[in-house]
Order: C-alpha cells, then structure tokens, then sequence
C-alpha cells in the first residue's frame, strides 16, 4: 500500500453545483435550526414567511464540494481514511440561488508518524461572473500510512483560552439528525446504515462530522455576527470526537475582539476542537 506523493500540487476540477432556496432551507434544518423553536431562523427555513428575507447559512458553503471528484490518494484501505479538519472563508452572503463552479487542488501530504495529513484546498466560484464565493480547506488522516519521510508540517497554534467562555450556546441534536443531513449530499452509510457502523466498531450510525460544524456555525453566527450571513468570514476546526444523533452539544466561545476561539463538547468532551473563528472584512482568514 502507498500514498500517490505525485499527486502533491495537483489540480482538479470538482465540478458545479446549483442549488435553490430548497436544498438550503434542508440544509438549514439538517443543522438544527428551527429544532428547538420553529419560529426562530425563518431566514433560512422558509422563503413566504412575513417581513422575513430569506437567507443562506454560511456553512452550506462546505456542501459545493464534491468528494466524489478527488482523485485516489493511494492504494490504502478507504476505511482508514478519516476526515479531521475543515475550514472555509466567506467572500459575502451566499445567494439564495446559485451556481458554483469549484477546482480543487492537493496542497500537501504530511508524515505524522502513524498517520499521513492530506490538505485539499478548493476555490468555489459564480461562473457567470468569477466572483469568488468560497474557499475551503478540508484534511483528510489516512491511518497507518505515516512513516515515509515526509514533513510533518505544523498546525496553526492554539491553546483554550483560560476562564469560563463569554458565550455558550447549547443545541440537543435529534434522533434523526443524521437521516436529515444526508440529504443534503452525503449519503455515506456509516450516517444510516446500523449494520455498517456496527462493522467499523460502533454501537449505532454516527452524526456528520460536518453537521456538528454546522451547528457549531449557526451560534457563531448569532453569538458574534447578529444573525448576519454579510459579517461570516473564516471557521476553522478539527473533528476530535464522534457524536450520536440525539446528543447534546455544547459549543463554548471565547471572543477576541473581531476574532474568537471555540470547542464544541457533548458527553463531556470536545468533539469539535481548535475551533477559530474570524469575521468578514476583519482582518486576515484564520488557518
């Protein structure tokens, strides 16, 4: 088995992707708004509620790219392949509907010793006018494939702040949580499929790793942007932990004046972590 390192620096393309108030509105509540009040975020459930202008969450961004377009990273064991990072920076509210066209390009491999860190950064852009809509960065941990020689790489520094929070936002996940993310394209039966998740040693199907992002990005945007999509710049984080739908989760801000810090806990860990955050137009995208 073998990582394919010429794939270092490579570009491709990872298609188009249009979509409608529709797939928004379900993406919207794949990451729990309206779960614990349906009259609450209306912006983003309903397009025909009275004095509401409809809007997009920014995390729907992480759905514009398609994994099914990357090229094979090596001959290894796809069950070993865990996604472990995500960040993605807004350059404005996403239209209600639109189209994104989106290249793609592995940035590096790094050798953490019993694992290797795949960096996929992808560009997603209006193609009618090349206006840039999003940029994300997604890394991917292959398991037991470290150890060539490789650079190790380093990860942006950082450390919890000491002291309670100044915000705390807490969602309980529903019981078919996952059931209702997978519709808005990842079907991976590891999130249905009882059986599957069984076989890879777990005790039921397991919630979207980008669906605690997204719940994660729902309260930074009403704890530190007002509810406004327009003042949503960069969130970064990294998947520690699995989450079960219906569990609790907790996520805890430290705000920094135009940036902040965050963590994601449930059942007494953090299962989201080295969480960055930083508004539109405020200063540089965090890592």
């Amino acid at each position: 088995m073998a990582l394919y390192r010429d794939l270092v620096g490579r570009t491709w393309d990872s298609g188009t992707r249009q979509w409608t108030f529709s797939d928004t509105s379900l993406y919207a509540l794949g990451v729990g708004a309206g779960g614990d009040d349906p009259a609450r975020e209306l912006e983003f459930t309903t397009e025909n509620s009275g004095g509401v202008v409809p809007s997009v969450l920014p995390t729907f961004a992480a759905t514009l790219v398609s994994r099914r377009t990357e090229p094979a990273l090596g001959d290894f064991d796809v069950s070993q392949l865990l996604h472990t990072q995500q960040s993605l920076t807004l350059y404005g509210p996403l239209p209600v509907e639109g189209t994104a066209a989106t290249t793609s390009r592995l940035t590096a491999l790094r050798d953490r010793g019993s694992s290797a860190l795949a960096v996929i950064e992808s560009s997603c852009v209006d193609p009618a006018t090349g206006r840039p809509l999003a940029d994300i960065r997604t890394g991917l941990t292959i398991r037991r494939e470290g150890g060539f020689g490789g650079e190790r790489g380093e990860d942006e520094p950082w450390e919890r702040p000491e002291g309670e929070p100044g915000h705390t936002v807490d969602y309980r996940t529903a019981p078919n949580q996952a059931l209702l993310y997978r519709l808005s394209g990842d079907p991976n039966p590891l999130h249905s499929d009882p059986a599957i998740a069984a076989r890879l040693g777990f005790r039921r199907p397991l919630l979207h790793g980008l669906c605690t992002f997204g719940f994660a990005g729902r309260a930074l945007l009403h704890a530190l942007c007002g509810g406004d999509p327009a003042r949503f710049g960069t969130m970064s984080a990294c998947f520690t932990a699995p989450v079960f739908p219906g569990q609790e989760l907790s996520v805890r801000i430290w705000e920094r004046g135009e940036s902040a810090l965050f963590e994601v806990r449930s059942q007494g860990r953090a299962v989201l972590g080295r969480g960055s955050f930083v508004r539109r137009g405020t200063g540089p995208a965090a890592g």
